[in-house]
Formats: structure tokens, sequence, C-alpha cells
């Protein structure tokens, strides 16, 4: 149980209508035993005495125990169902609360079908946990140890026989295909990310595959996936049905031998045959509780693997968020000694890099591809754990600040930013909701985009976008958030170099007491910057204005040399 622990806290969290829905369980389960035992007891009864009195009031009684069976059936229904309703509500927002800190990071590890398949798929399995895992036993517990304490009354022999087939058809050939289950491993859950996976990467790169016309073998490949998908669903409905066979024939085989045995008993007149169709009743509808149990293994398995694949996501560690906040004013960063590497890469994307950006002051970070210009920026976002080193913040170390605080006080414009599907005043306002129609449009006409309606439509991801018109429109958000940090990737890489002039011109302007960090691979216009960072292979390899590294004419001064030669 120890992958379900966190299922069971939640559903535990909702003990008021579990403990109804068990409450009730049990009296509908007790009260169809009663039905088909008084039945029993009724038949003989009639074949024995001509009183009608007695009759009457045990057909009454039958009626009686039918109606309280249905309706108690009813509540256990509706309280089972709203409990675990509520459960899985609680659990999407719990594991979206343990998810959302990790999502920067969360597709380096994982593709995003596989993501989908378990936030969806694997929350949904879930569902089954309380209905088929965890209270089924208890309610069968309960009608077991009540039916078997009123037939000791009439005989403890029969007595033992029931109790031996709850032992047999509760926990023996449940827990045998319970364990065979997981040896087997099923591979229906794992085949069926598979599919999501490739389905999603299919829909995704259809437009690449039919231009180098390989749509033909993605789709086969599609089709080999669904039948092997199609295949472990059968295999699993097979299993399922077969525990089912093998639990009902136990539980006849159980009722046959109470049968038998109470013949005896009636024939060595140790029991009174008044009595005997009461009790091989009695067996019967005792044991016809026991279906749900046949369906168990599957169901427990299910949800064990299901909450193991949540948990997975989110179990790697995410370092402690501070409390603390950043000041008002320009921010000053210092990086120290710090160190990271990707997860499964031997290379260090980030080696011992130490550097200091002024409050207030312009820094280029600039180098080859691969060096290290994004991951260093993702540290100073916080978004990536830093293996060794410090990174401090006004002096502050960045482990000590609140991420949600830090955020706040950053404006972010990276490689690649997501666009929703909406207008152009939605995707603004996600920077300044309380920003004025004035101040959007001033925002697009600082960064080119002046002849944009702000009702114009933005399909999802910004597909009706061009690769320049999607990073302006990200800039004009920086501009309206308008924070003393500004944090810059490659932010004018698809935007011609004169408008790129005058776009960098007007965020000057706007903040020129604010820190700015500008990643790119574009060596022109760097003279307007107080340093420049040359990095190459995670490392700094040179820092200094334009002037004194043109001077020095190191690593900096040949990458010049090489695009003048290129350009010229």
């Amino acid at each position: 149980m120890t992958d379900l622990k966190s299922i069971l806290k939640l559903t535990i969290m909702e003990k008021r209508d579990v403990a109804l829905a068990v409450l009730f369980g049990f009296i509908a389960g007790i009260a169809g035993v009663a039905l088909l035992a008084s039945s029993g007891y009724l038949i003989s009864k009639a074949a024995l005495t001509t009183q009608m009195t007695t009759l009457v009031v045990m057909a009454a009684c039958l009626k009686l125990f039918g109606f309280v069976s249905a309706l108690s059936r009813y509540a256990e229904r509706l309280y089972s169902h709203r409990a675990t309703f509520t459960m899985l509500s609680n659990l999407r927002v719990s594991f979206f609360e343990r998810l959302s800190p990790r999502a920067p990071t969360l597709f380096q590890r994982y593709r995003s079908g596989d993501l989908l398949a378990r936030i969806v798929g694997d929350v949904e399995s879930l569902q089954n946990f309380l209905l088929r895992v965890f209270y089924p036993p208890l309610v069968l517990a309960l009608v077991f140890s009540s039916t078997i304490f009123f037939a000791s009354f009439f005989s403890a022999a029969l007595a033992f026989v029931l109790f031996v087939g709850f032992l047999l058809t509760v926990i023996v050939v449940p827990a045998l295909f319970a364990w065979q289950k997981r040896k087997t491993a099923s591979k229906t859950r794992v085949s069926r990310a598979a599919l999501s996976t490739e389905a999603t990467e299919f829909l995704y790169g259809f437009r690449d595959l039919k231009i180098y016309q390989q749509l033909e073998q993605k789709e086969r490949q599609l089709e080999q996936l669904v039948e092997s998908y199609a295949k472990d669903q059968w295999n699993e409905g097979r299993r399922e049905n077969y525990s089912q066979s093998i639990n009902a024939f136990v539980a006849m085989l159980v009722s046959l031998v109470v049968l038998g045995l109470g013949a005896y008993y009636v024939a060595a007149g140790e029991l009174d045959g008044l009595y005997l169709a009461m009790l091989v009743m009695l067996s019967l509808a005792l044991f016809e509780n026991v279906t749900p149990m046949a369906v168990f293994p599957a169901y427990y398995e299910d949800s064990r693997r299901a909450a193991s694949r949540l948990d997975k996501v989110v179990e790697e560690p995410y370092q402690n968020e501070g409390e603390n906040s950043l000041p008002a004013g320009s921010l000053g960063i210092e990086v120290k000694n710090v160190s990271y590497t990707y997860p499964e890469e031997e290379r260090p994307a980030l080696a011992n890099v130490s550097v200091r950006l002024p409050s207030g002051s312009k820094t280029a970070i600039v180098g080859p591809s691969g060096s290290g210009k994004s991951t260093l920026m993702q540290v100073l976002l916080r978004t990536l754990p830093v293996d060794s080193g410090s990174i401090f913040i006004n002096e502050e170390n960045i482990n000590n600040l609140d991420q949600q605080k830090l955020w706040s006080r950053i404006n972010v414009v990276l490689q690649e930013n997501h666009f929703f599907f909406g207008t152009i005043r939605s995707n603004l306002a996600i920077a300044n909701e309380e920003a004025t129609e004035e101040q959007l449009k001033a925002a697009l006409e600082k960064a080119e985009l002046g002849a944009f309606s702000l009702s114009a439509k933005v399909e999802e991801k910004g597909q009706n976008l061009s690769g320049g018109e999607k990073q302006r429109l990200a800039i004009a958000r920086a501009m309206l958030k308008n924070e003393a940090l500004w944090l810059l990737d490659e932010p004018v890489s698809s935007i011609d170099g004169l408008t790129a002039r005058a776009i960098y011109k007007r965020l000057f302007e706007q903040g020129k007491d604010h820190t700015f960090v500008v990643i790119s691979h574009d060596l022109s216009d760097l003279e307007q910057m107080d340093q420049i960072i040359v990095m190459e292979q995670g490392r700094i390899v040179e820092i200094g204005s334009y002037d004194s590294l043109m001077e020095r004419q190191g690593y900096f001064y040949g990458m010049k040399q090489i695009e003048k030669s290129v350009f010229a």
C-alpha cells in the first residue's frame, strides 16, 4: 500500500461519506442475505405448518428486507460516488500544486504525450480506488462476520465452512491474482502512454512528416501501437474474467459443501431440517456479495500503478522555497562558482561560473551555441536548481527568496514564448491585468506592432503569428510588466536589424535605471552594453566592455572578425 499512501490520505479526508458508504453497504449486504435466508425459511415453514399468521409475517419481512436492501444500495452508491468525486477533485488540486513548481523542467524528463496520459488517464483510473479497492473488503468483512456469527447458532461446523469460504474468496484468491498481476507487470498502461505520446507527436509534426514524405511510415507505427494497446486490453480483460470465474467457482463450491454437510447433519439429527434451506440460501446470498473481490486484483494493481506513475512525476526533490521578497528599486546579481549538469548528461552545462551584474547595468552574454548561455538564464530564473555554488540578488541568496515573488520582479523574454488561444489583448493582459487600453496600445507601438488590433485573434501557440511577431509580442508583454530586472534570451533573433535596434532603444529608455541581461548571437550594437560576458563550453572565457575586449584581441575579438568576414 506504500504507492497508494497519498491516495489513501486523500480518501480518508472524506471520512464522513466513506463511513456512510460502508454503513449503507453493510446494511444492503446484510439485508440481501436476510432476504434470501428468510425466503428459504419461509419455504420450509410453509411445507411444515398451516399457521397463516406466521407465513404472512414472514412474507412481510421479505418485503421489508427487499425495500431496505434497495434503499441502502442507493444510499451506498450516493455517498461512495460523492466521496470518490471529491477525492478526485482533491487529487487533481494536490497533484497540480506539486507539479506546477516543477513544470519548467518536466519536459526534460517526459514527453508531452506521456505527461498527458499520466495527468488525465492515471488520475481517472484512481476513481476506482474507493469504489473497487478500499471499502468493498471492509463491507464484506462486516457482512461475513455478522452472517457467520448468526449461522453459528445453528451449526458451528457450517459457520466454519462459511468462514473458510470467506478466507478463500475475499483474501486468498484475490491475493493470488493480485500477486500474479503484479508479477506479469501488465503492459496496458505503458501501451496507452506510448500511444498517447506518439499520437501527440504525430499531430505536432504532421506538416514536417508530410513535407518529407514520412507520413505513411508514422501512420503504420501508430497502427502498430493501436494494435498493441488493443491486444494488451484484451489480455487484461481475459485475466479479469478468469479471476471472476475462479472466485464464482469457489463460492459455488462452498455453497455445495454447506448443502451436503447440512443434509448430513439433518440426517444425523444434529440440525433441524427446518433450517437447512435457510442456511443454504444464506450461503448463496452471502457469496453473491464477493463479486467485487473478483475484480479487486485488477483494480488494486491498476490503482497502484496509476498512483506510482503520478508520484514519479513529482518525486524529484524540489529545492525548498524561501519566504523572503526583494526590495523595491533596481536589482543586482552576483553568481558565485555555479555549476549545473543536465540529467543523464556527462558534460556540464555550467562549470564554476562566477560573474557580477551590478544594479542598473546592461550586460550582454555571447558565445557559440551550446556554450551555456540559456542555462545560465534558467538558473537565474531559478527554474533549474544548481548543482553547486550560489546566486545572490541584492546580497540575498536566491534560495531564500519566494519563487513567485522573485518572478514577479523579473521581465522575461525567452527563445520560445508561449501564446494562448485568444486575442492580442488577452495575451498582453497576463503581464498586467490592470493595464488600460492606452497602455496596451502603447506597448504594441514600442514593440513595432502598432498595426495590430487588440482584438486580433491569436491561435493556439500563436500559430498565426510569424517568428518576429511572436518575439515582439513577448517584448510588449515584458514592457507592460516593467519590473526592475530584465532577462532577455535572444529576444530579437527573428527581427530585422533596424527594427531590433529601435526596440532595444525603447527598452533601454523605458528601463534606464533597470538591470538588463541580454543573451545574443548577434554581436552588432554591443557598444551600448556596460559589460559583455563571453562563454564557451559552460565557462566564462572573457568579461569586459566592448572597447576593452576589442583591445585585448582575445576570444570576442576573434568572433567579431569571423562575423565581419561572413557579412563582408
